[in-house]
């Protein structure tokens, strides 16, 4: 049962592969104790074949005596008087190939491992895998001459590292049928930081029923527990105290604040015998000294020893020493043993004033743990149902479903109905959404009667609008909100914040300026100014303002010391990417891509993904990287049935990777949907989705140049009508490959000039080479060699500065195909066959002989089929071959 480790085992069995050609490979399999080291060796031997195994074991008791592992392995006393002769005489027993597994490598004594290490140096030309096992920390009481030996080695290492959650809850699958969650196999690798013996312990020893519920906290293991209960058991009464209380307050927390609830006022003496007894470590920081348990399973053994009148004793006197109010209140929880309904209404009152401040995570704390100590069950219930809706706020999905079939449970109401549909919409699920929200609406008849829910309610219908990129419905549910609760209500508040991006997508761009400035006198510090910035951010971006976009939607992304939310964060990041793009910043954009992803896989929010992969997906295809981008294309996929903010940049994803490689059919088919798209206005509104280019381009590059003529006319009145500088660039290249094809080159040139004069004043480069590179092409189809020179030579710059080596490769064939000079300044033409062949036969000569069918040779090129089936003949004929294989023969043997 190993699951998790396949790097691993590539790293072990790369090492046996270079074994196998007779270059022995001594390797060090290292990492914590239980972390599996031992069970991933195991599963490596055991699968190999035709290598025989031996293996031995080092024991601290015996790390003394000479030879002691040596002697395991040839099972016969070692005569020998040094480890070279001792290698020799192993060697000279040893098959040939062999496979030398050793355990607790760092117990082993120094003859047998000095004898081994020779063995490594003087088996050449033989097939000899040496694995040693041992800790990454090595032990007190390890031999120096020990230690030296293992870090000579450390040349091929292999580190054995924590499970991933993922890989815990297929684990628990395996091991014992349970399905966890996301949510439990995260805390799960919390509380054990991913060990798998902890893991399978705890498996086996809790209840199977109970994985699926909610659990405050995990136990620890009992063997961790015995082993944490002797070392308790062996410290003095002031010592217990001490670790005790720190128990009580967390994983971290002041020594001052731990030695007083502890009762002891010098803690100097005691504080030694809690870490020489492993149970407490200590840490300074600005004269600050905090104590923490070594790992969440120790502090569990410990809190889990106290015995229950102690417990509660410690709580309620935490609470009166404790500043923060959260804190105070959490312990009071754990200081009653039954239902409190003052406890819980004041847990109520403290989420209320968290959610003002768009606190989410710990208004949802709070209104989850008063769920479990109210007595009345209407009122618990409707508790859950508002933490688990703070939950979703906080992007904490995962979470948020463990409780989904207890809530489900509960008949039907506008409240419930509600929490589910806004989970739904962060989950993606349109359809499901849009049942259960209009369904609400329709369960409350009178807005006015319960205004806080009527608004609660509008702001998840804003949300839902928003993923629909429908503006016109977005506005009216904000004002609804705004009409039913004062301007400082969260539901206000959020839907104010999106209402301006509503009134840009349907063109209102000035009264969406005008919108955000009035929200300055009212909005908060924390996290409803991060939902303002946010908008603003991606508002900048939409309207040709990419350096005020980066500096809001950098404001809005970090949540640590402004008390922001993870979800806006998340939207945040979203688009500072494509901000970065479009700028030019792509190593920035790349990680940006990258954290947030991470950060989408731990919340399950899956609205976002094809927003956060979009960019990865077009960069890496940019720059060559194409295993990247259909990773990144993979994970950002959408379908119809998704949200219209799903599905159109997965679609522009996938059309501008399939426009690098030169694919037009594939542009078309992929952008197809949009096209289908029945709710048109935030689609199409310029600056907000750069895709009428992308389908225009194609269509003119497939030859349908009067589909390409009506598709594009009512772009480019949108554009020209908003005064929208970058939207006209992009569709006026496109219409300057129509009037090329059809045959006004005068025409292209201007309106090739006027889009790079429109881009002129904006920090666009991307945008700037890919118009440059349409410009040449086309002039250098209509013979304007001299003139296609200069503007791809730009366009080449602009790509090479970027990074794109896609474009640079493109641009350097259009130079050749044109028959001038490269970037680098060397000749375009090769001495192939005395000079026979004119630089566009060379160019579709070597895109052929590399494996492209004349189709794509056409799109790259920019040339009919047909003619590229002329050129092709002629270099048949000159070279006096009848095929592509035969090209590609000619073109390796010149090369």
């Amino acid at each position: 049962m190993l699951v998790g480790r396949e790097a691993e085992l590539a790293q072990l069995d790369r090492l046996l592969d270079e074994a196998r050609t007779g270059n022995p490979v001594l390797a060090l399999v290292e990492g914590p104790s239980g972390i599996g080291k031992s069970a991933l060796v195991k599963h490596f031997v055991d699968k190999q074949q035709g290598f025989p195994v031996h293996s031995a074991s080092g024991a601290p008791w015996e790390s003394a005596h000479p030879w002691g592992v040596l002697e395991q392995l040839m099972r016969a006393p070692v005569t020998a008087t040094d480890a070279i002769d001792a290698a020799h005489a192993y060697l000279d027993r040893l098959e040939d190939p062999a496979l030398i597994v050793i355990e607790d490598t760092h117990w082993v004594d120094t003859e047998s491992l000095q004898a081994l290490s020779s063995m490594i140096r003087r088996a050449h030309g033989r097939s000899l895998l040496i694995v040693w096992i041992c800790p990454d920390v090595l032990p007190d009481g390890v031999a120096d001459a020990t230690a030296r030996i293992l870090t000579s080695h450390y040349a091929d290492t292999i580190h054995v590292g924590p499970l991933l959650p993922s890989d815990i809850a297929q684990l628990a699958l395996l091991r014992i049928g349970a399905d966890l969650s996301p949510w439990t196999a995260r805390r799960l690798h919390e509380h054990t930081l991913g060990s798998p013996r902890p893991i399978l312990q705890l498996l086996d020893e809790i209840p199977r029923t109970q994985w699926h519920g909610w659990q405050a906290r995990f136990p620890a293991p009992r063997q961790h527990a015995a082993v944490v209960g002797r070392a308790l058991g062996a410290c003095t009464d002031e010592t217990r105290a001490l670790i005790e209380a720190a128990a009580v307050l967390g994983t971290e927390c002041p020594l001052a604040l731990v030695a007083a609830l502890a009762g002891i006022e010098d803690p100097t003496v005691t504080l030694e015998g809690a870490h020489t007894a492993g149970l407490l470590t200590m840490r300074e920081q600005r004269g600050v000294v905090t104590l923490s348990f070594p790992d969440p399973m120790t502090r569990a053994a410990v809190a889990d020893g106290i015995g229950p009148a102690r417990w509660r004793a410690l709580h309620a006197r935490a609470a009166t020493l404790v500043d923060d109010e959260g804190d105070a209140l959490f312990h009071l929880v754990s200081a009653t043993p039954t239902a409190d309904a003052s406890v819980a209404d004041r847990l109520d009152k403290f989420a209320q004033e968290r959610a003002v401040d768009g606190a989410w995570s710990n208004a949802a704390e709070a209104l989850i743990t008063a769920s479990r100590i109210t007595p009345d069950r209407e009122l618990r219930t409707q508790r859950l149902i508002r933490g688990v809706d703070a939950l979703t706020g906080a992007a904490d999905l995962p979470q948020a479903q463990t409780f989904v079939p207890e809530i489900e449970s509960v008949p039907g109401g506008p409240m419930r109905n509600a929490v589910l549909g806004y989970l739904a919409i962060q989950r993606g699920r349109a359809a499901e959404a849009h049942y259960l929200l209009t369904g609400a609406w329709n369960m409350l008849g009178d807005a006015h009667a319960d205004p806080e829910l009527a608004a609660m309610i509008c702001q998840r219908m804003v949300l839902h609008s928003l993923a629909r990129l429908r503006g016109d419905d977005l506005v009216a549910w904000a004002d609804r909100a705004s009409e039913l609760v004062s301007v400082d209500a969260p539901a206000a508040v959020e839907s104010q914040a999106i209402r301006g991006l509503g009134l840009a997508m349907t063109g209102r761009v000035d009264a969406a300026r005008a919108s955000y400035a009035s929200l300055a006198d009212h909005v908060r510090l924390g996290a409803q100014s991060q939902r303002v910035r946010m908008a603003e951010g991606w508002l900048a971006l939409a309207v040709d303002e990419p350096d005020w976009a980066r500096t809001e939607l950098e404001a809005a992304e970090p949540t640590t010391f402004r008390g922001g939310s993870l979800r806006i964060s998340l939207w945040s990041q979203a688009w500072l990417a494509r901000t970065q793009f479009a700028l030019g910043a792509w190593g920035d954009a790349l990680r940006t891509v990258d954290r947030a992803a991470a950060q989408l896989d731990s919340t399950g929010l899956d609205l976002l993904r094809p927003l956060v992969h979009w960019t990865g997906a077009q960069v890496h295809a940019l720059r060559g990287d194409w295993s990247a981008a259909r990773e990144h294309l993979r994970r950002g996929r959408a379908g119809t049935n998704d949200y219209a903010l799903m599905l159109v940049p997965s679609c522009i994803a996938a059309a501008q990777c399939a426009e690098v490689s030169a694919d037009y059919d594939g542009v078309l088919r992929y952008l197809e949907p949009l096209v289908a798209m029945q709710s048109r206005q935030a689609l199409d509104e310029p600056g907000f989705w750069p895709w009428p280019d992308l389908y225009g381009n194609a269509l003119v590059m497939t030859g349908r140049i009067d589909e390409a003529d009506s598709f594009l006319r009512p772009h480019e009145e949108r554009a020209a009508d908003r005064g929208h500088r970058s939207a006209k660039a992009r569709v006026g290249f496109v219409r300057g490959r129509i009037h090329a094809a059809r045959g006004d080159i005068d025409s292209a040139r201007e309106v090739f000039e006027e889009s790079l004069e429109s881009l002129a004043p904006l920090p666009l480069p991307y945008d700037r080479a890919r118009i440059n590179f349409a410009y040449g092409q086309t002039m250098r189809r209509a013979g304007r060699r001299r003139d296609a020179d200069a503007v791809i030579r730009a366009a080449r710059e602009l790509y090479s500065t970027l990074g794109a080596t896609s474009y640079v490769q493109r641009c350097d064939r259009e130079l050749k195909a044109g028959g001038l000079k490269t970037g680098n300044g060397a000749p375009t033409t090769r001495n192939v066959d005395v000079g026979s062949l004119t630089p566009q036969e060379r160019a579709v000569a070597t895109l052929v002989a590399s494996g492209h069918t004349n189709k794509e040779v056409a799109g790259e090129l920019f040339l009919s089929v047909k003619t590229v089936q002329y050129h092709l003949t002629r270099v048949y004929s000159k070279f006096g071959i009848r095929s592509r294989s035969e090209l590609a023969a000619q073109f390796r043997q010149e090369e």
